[in-house]
């Protein structure tokens, strides 16, 4: 084989669903390196461009794409002309991509302008954002698919591309929580200096479309946790729009029950999840990983919205403070069947078939819509 994949990765969140994948490809004898931007870059996020370099003998490329407070327009126009840059020194044979981020948009849209070939993952998916746009802007514009359930396929093939491109793997980042993370909880409270034995995550992200509002929806939530009593881990929010309204709020926090962490290396926080009493907040893991793990989850506002449905999740807006008591009061602490919606943490064995395929490096680059 030895065709060269390039994977661009512009946060913690994706590099934690293209890892496995990477890992399967080059274990499978493909040629793998990385281009990292976005908050992978920022020492606010945790500067975790050095966790995506601990990947075993692959290339990595940085990028730095923003400045703390750019608006994500200029962001989007800054990545495109340093990954056109990039990709015209060092043209891969295969560029994935995942998901919503400008960073993804803005290989895409290199990709297709140079009629080079691109994976994007997970796309199909409904969230009720801007988020949803730019990810189905992604499939119109990416060569191949791999999706992560039934229904995302259904969606991409509803917008018009070939079956025989749309490949249903999984959700990626199943297959970490899958098998043993490799790290034991005690190990996790003491590199993260988690002082809890029983204990919630919070993850809440600025929602682009709801700027204006985001404070107070932060706000309207972690005063409802701290009132509960309960003690949480508190993952930083990412960098949209909104974001210095959610940390003015978490600054507030007693730190004696909310410990608040910039990132956590994945396997780290499979670890805790696994052991976590619930998930809060508006992360993708609180419909995703929770729910496969078995574990509680609250999703507040309209980030996830039409992204998933189950008994172990709990859906409410930020200020359905009798929704989020009664949650914390009463769910807190159950366990649920796993939710295999999204995969049984096989889509790294399922990405490497589709690759291995002839017809898969053969397919032309000039797309047209499919009405089959």
């Amino acid at each position: 084989m030895g065709q060269k994949l390039l994977f661009v990765t512009g946060t913690r969140a994706d590099f934690g669903k293209l890892e496995p994948l990477a890992l399967a490809a080059q274990r499978a004898g493909f040629d793998i390196s990385f281009f990292i931007t976005g908050m992978h870059m920022m020492r606010r996020y945790g500067e975790t461009r050095l966790e995506v370099k601990r990947f075993p003998k692959a290339e990595f490329f940085e990028f730095v794409n923003q400045r703390e407070g750019d608006a994500q327009d200029f962001i989007l126009s800054k990545t495109i002309l340093g990954f056109s840059d990039f990709v015209h020194e060092h043209r891969p044979d295969l560029v994935v991509i995942h998901g919503d981020r400008v960073e993804a948009l803005a290989a895409s849209i290199v990709c297709a302008m140079k009629y080079i070939a691109s994976a994007h993952i997970e796309g199909g998916e409904v969230s009720g954002t801007i988020d949803e746009s730019i990810r189905h802007c992604n499939t119109k514009l990416c060569s191949q698919h791999f999706v992560s359930s039934e229904e995302a396929r259904q969606r991409v093939l509803a917008l018009g591309e070939p079956a025989d491109r749309v490949h249903n793997i999984g959700s990626p980042e199943l297959d970490t929580h899958a098998q043993p993370s490799g790290v034991t909880l005690a190990q996790v409270k003491e590199r993260y200096a988690i002082p809890f034995d029983d204990y919630g995550i919070a993850i809440f992200h600025p929602v682009t479309s709801e700027a204006d509002t985001i404070g107070a929806q932060a706000q309207a939530l972690f005063s409802r946790l701290e009132a509960s009593g309960r003690n949480f881990v508190v993952i930083s929010p990412n960098n949209d729009p909104g974001t210095e309204d959610i940390f003015a709020v978490l600054d507030r926090l007693p730190p004696a029950r909310f410990r608040q962490i910039p990132s956590m290396r994945f396997a780290y926080f499979s670890e805790l999840m696994r052991h976590a009493s619930a998930m809060v907040g508006n992360s993708s893991a609180g419909v995703r990983e929770a729910p496969f793990l078995g574990v509680p989850s609250l999703e507040v506002g309209t980030r996830q919205n039409k992204r998933a449905s189950g008994p172990s999740i709990t859906a409410c807006a930020a200020s359905d403070a009798s929704v989020i008591d009664r949650f914390l009061g009463e769910t807190w602490g159950q366990r649920f069947a796993a939710d295999t919606t999204f995969g049984h943490g096989r889509a790294a064995e399922g990405f490497v078939e589709v690759l291995r395929r002839p017809g898969f490096w053969l397919q032309p680059l000039q797309k047209a819509f499919s009405s089959d």
